[in-house]
């Protein structure tokens, strides 16, 4: 059978799954599947042109999941949109469907729960590098009478959609790193402890 028609989920083919919990956290902030020729969709993750070194996982992520395939990268403005066409993209991200992602329900289903609980750091550098951002907040406090500056980094998950808050907010939880709903559109870890833990788990964006 070619690898073309060789699919984990229809023909119980190997699946690199580290690989693929990276991919699906990128796939659920940046990515989305597009209509190719005939039968192929085309998997297309878009990121800022300015991670060189990102873009590049990407082609390689790609590649792991689906071996013997040809991923490239087309430069946008200002993005660096990577993609490659396959006909089981959709068996292996059934969180596809038409309208936004924020806008309907996105629940993983079962296989992709036991992979995350596997690789729950590599969903959350693919969540946290898409739609993530690490950042330095600041706060005062009085010492010996007088205020005092303490800034701290805290890493930041954006998105719209609650189901995907909740989907990154389970895998901090399996790594035991705290976190909190800072807004309606972010997930935040600032503690100390959980921003070395996640650094040191995802990597620093580059």
């Amino acid at each position: 059978m070619s690898s073309q028609r060789t699919c984990p989920r229809c023909h119980n083919a190997a699946l690199d799954t580290e690989a693929y919990a990276e991919l699906l956290g990128w796939y659920l902030g940046d990515g989305h599947l597009a209509r190719g020729r005939g039968e192929i969709w085309v998997l297309v993750i878009t990121n800022d042109a300015r991670y060189v070194n990102l873009n590049q996982r990407l082609l390689d992520l790609m590649q792991r999941v689906k071996p013997h395939g040809h991923p490239n990268s087309r430069r946008r403005l200002g993005c660096v949109a990577t993609q490659i066409g396959w006909v089981h993209w959709p068996c292996l991200f059934p969180q596809h469907g038409p309208g936004r992602k924020h806008e309907r329900p996105i629940v993983l289903d079962p296989w992709q729960e036991q992979i995350v609980r596997k690789h729950p750091g590599a969903l959350l550098r693919g969540l946290f590098h898409s739609d993530g951002a690490r950042v330095n907040n600041w706060a005062t406090r009085v010492v010996a009478g007088a205020p005092k500056r303490f800034d701290y980094p805290r890493w930041q998950f954006s998105n719209r959609s609650d189901d995907i808050h909740a989907i990154c907010q389970g895998a901090l939880d399996l790594l035991g790193i705290a976190w909190r709903r800072s807004s309606p559109k972010h997930t935040s870890v600032s503690t100390r402890a959980g921003v070395a833990r996640l650094d040191a788990t995802i990597g620093l964006k580059s």
